[in-house]
């Protein structure tokens, strides 16, 4: 017998709806819930070991998002016809979901918890990334694991003027806003997402209309979860008892020591530390060996907290930063470009602790990034990639291949400044940007970084972007700061991190994680317009580095060519097997790649000799012939006719040059002028866009002969 499940729904304001079902599928799993808006499902699950991990201090949760290809209707390409590593698309809503989550499970719950999430149909017109969120937040809710939500995300877009919840597929190309924003009831918690050169006021009204509808998607859970007899009461967790007597020696032995470091300005983050570990082990040497044996780790994690005070109240007590800045200051900054002689273009970026050497290569249609994805298939003729090595940090630690924070990261620079990219630009632009140094904002030091690479590179920005990254620090009285360009040790201590990235007109791309309940919209706009003011202020430092992109590309980098053929034609410049193209490569030392497009072919020929680009265009024209009208070609004569001669201008290419057309002067007979053989200069004049006849003239390139004057 089909079990009956239990079924809610959400009435999206455009008249759309979104169903939550569970108590049919993966029964066996703590929690599970089929979300589905219109063809396109996503099943969630949970499970969460029952018996906490022994010697850890933090959650182990992961949470996995996969997409089934049979969704689609499509097999895996490849060799592999089987679903292997997460795609970066998929990484990027793993990250998406967790950010979310994480902060709201319990702060003593160190059980191994799994969340799964699996795209099982897809119709094409829905995005299964604003679904996420809510599917994995609804299988918590009908299972009994502690955590404060729900939660849900919506993607929300501005198309026209009109903002949409959850836009339709085939619109996300025109909308000037994409965000995806994460929330509870009361409380916002992430925004990512990227713009098209917005006001902050703007980027606020898109994340209210999300909120409101996020709402509705919350309660839709809470009423969901009702009907589920096992979603209540959720698990207890235990809490240590505390040692309140315990917290007030080590509170009185080090805090007064802590604060002094917290506001004492070193900038050196290394030198920081030291002082703050000389505290700690001068606290551990007030115990005995039976006490440090008992309670070191309880010793350990109140010194932690009496830490994390001490930096907080210098901040809201005294307008103290840890490297001794003002609130709204930024770190010094200096940058070079053109630092690598063998890249198309480089730059340098530091701002304090953290440096970014990023470059550009330029490429052609063969280097693009090629995405096969189950909802994302295409290619990307701008990407970024963001490398963060250990020793950025001072640490040696394994690498086990690229991060997921370095495809996030990576990802929020792509967004941050490919808007600004030309959209006849007509390269392949790879941006890398390597961390050589890592004290908070790598991110952003990477917008920075390729802004500037990219302008030596001569890439015709629309405008330069800069990228900072804003915190906040607040207490239990409703007091609080915003911090401009946090450190590293701003953000781990701090209630949120806040990264907003712009132009002199707008914003074009952020990513907020908040860590406390009820940030409101005052504190919100605030970051927002103390960041607007840091922005500009990095920009000018940019500015000052380079002003604007070179007019020039360097002398060792590629130039293209682009040209348009009939489509007829693409396979005689191929040729049989590549041959022809292959040979006409290795004669000009070029790169040549053919794509087809309608009716034509568009040719892109990439060198660095303009001169062999030359060649190479001529003989894709010989081959191609092109005619243009009002261009000037050498051409032979074939035949003579009374009423003029029949001039070739390409291989198996004729045109009739009349014989009004052969002089200034009236020609009676033509072949006192021309014979079968001759080269000439023509102009073409005309061509008959039906039937494809050239119409040449050689008086059109003579000199036009004075008329003699008349008399009387």
């Amino acid at each position: 017998m089909i079990p009956q499940p239990s079924v809610e729904t959400i009435n999206l304001p455009d008249g759309r709806t979104i169903t939550l079902e569970t108590g049919k599928l993966a029964k066996q799993a703590h929690g599970s819930v089929v979300v589905r808006m219109g063809g396109t499902m996503l099943l969630a699950t949970v499970v969460s070991d029952p018996v906490a991990k022994e010697g850890i201090d933090f959650l182990p949760l992961t949470v996995d998002y996969r997409e089934k290809f049979a969704a689609a209707g499509r097999v895996p390409g490849g060799f592999m016809k089987r679903e292997g590593r997460p795609s970066d698309h998929e990484i990027l809503i793993m990250r998406l979901v967790d950010r979310v989550l994480r902060p709201l499970f319990p702060k003593n719950y160190h059980h191994e918890t799994q969340i799964m999430l699996q795209l099982m149909s897809h119709d094409g017109t829905v995005e299964p990334d604003a679904l996420a969120g809510l599917a994995a937040s609804a299988a918590l809710a009908v299972s009994d694991i502690p955590f404060d939500g729900p939660i849900s995300e919506v993607r929300v877009g501005r198309h026209n003027g009109e903002f949409i919840v959850n836009p339709a597929t085939e619109i996300m190309d025109e909308l000037d806003i994409d965000l995806m924003i994460g929330a509870s009831m009361d409380s916002v918690v992430m925004v990512e997402g990227e713009m098209k050169e917005v006001s902050e006021e703007e980027m606020v009204e898109a994340i209210e209309v999300a909120h409101n509808a996020i709402k509705d998607q919350v309660q839709a859970q809470l009423d969901l979860a009702a009907k589920v007899p096992g979603s209540s009461p959720k698990r207890e967790v235990a809490v240590p008892e505390r040692d309140e007597a315990l917290f007030e020696k080590v509170h009185g032995i080090c805090f007064n020591e802590a604060y002094d470091v917290a506001k004492s300005g070193l900038a050196d983050k290394h030198l920081r530390r030291e002082k703050f570990a000389a505290i700690k082990e001068n606290l551990l040497a007030q115990f005995s060996e039976e006490e440090l044996e008992e309670k070191q780790d309880e010793i350990a994690g109140f010194y932690k907290e009496i830490e994390k005070a001490a930096v907080r109240q210098a901040v809201l007590k005294d307008g103290i930063r840890l490297d001794g800045r003002k609130t709204n200051e930024i770190r010094p900054i200096w940058s070079e470009v053109d630092y690598l002689p063998g890249a198309h273009g480089s730059a340098l970026f530091t701002r304090g602790e953290t440096q970014s050497l990023t470059t550009v290569t330029l490429g052609t249609k063969l280097d693009v990034n090629r995405i096969d994805g189950v909802t994302n298939v295409g290619e990307e003729r701008f990407y970024l990639h963001y490398n963060f090595p250990p020793f950025s940090t001072g640490e040696a630690r394994p690498i086990r291949g690229v991060s997921r924070r370095e495809v996030g990261h990576g990802n929020l620079a792509q967004r941050a400044l490919k808007t600004m990219i030309p959209t006849d630009n007509p390269f392949t632009i790879r941006v890398v940007s390597d961390i050589l140094e890592s004290n908070g904002s790598s991110s952003m030091a990477t917008v920075c970084a390729g802004t500037l690479a990219l302008m030596d590179a001569g890439i015709k920005m629309t405008n330069p972007v800069s990228g900072i990254a804003m915190g906040l620090i607040t207490d239990e009285d409703g007091n609080y700061a915003v911090l401009s360009d946090i450190l590293g040790d701003e953000d781990f201590l701090g209630d949120m991190d806040f990264k907003v990235t712009g132009t002199e007109k707008g914003l074009t791309a952020c990513q907020m994680d908040i860590k406390i309940k009820g940030l409101s919209y005052e504190i919100l706009t605030k970051a927002l317009l103390q960041g607007k003011e840091g922005r500009a202020h990095i920009l000018n430092k940019l500015l000052e580095t380079i002003s604007e992109p070179r007019t020039e590309l360097k002398p060792h980098a590629p130039k293209m060519e682009i040209l348009e053929v009939p489509k007829d034609y693409i396979g005689a410049i191929i040729g049989p097997g590549g041959k022809i193209i292959q040979q006409l490569q290795a004669d000009t030392e070029t790169t040549i790649t053919i794509e087809e497009e309608g009716n034509k072919g568009i040719v892109e020929v990439l060198g660095t000799n303009q001169e062999l680009m030359n060649k190479a265009v001529e003989r894709i024209r010989a081959i191609a012939f092109i005619p243009e009208i009002g261009a000037t070609y050498k051409g032979t004569v074939k035949s003579i006719m009374p009423y003029g001669a029949f001039v070739e201008i390409a291989p198996g290419k004729d045109g009739l040059l009349h014989v009004s057309e052969i002089d200034w002067k009236r020609v009676e007979n033509v072949e006192e002028y021309l014979k079968e053989g001759d080269r000439l200069d023509v102009k073409l004049i005309d061509m008959d866009d039906r039937t494809g006849k050239l119409k040449l003239s050689r008086k059109a390139l003579l000199p036009k002969p004075e008329r003699a004057s008349k008399e009387g």
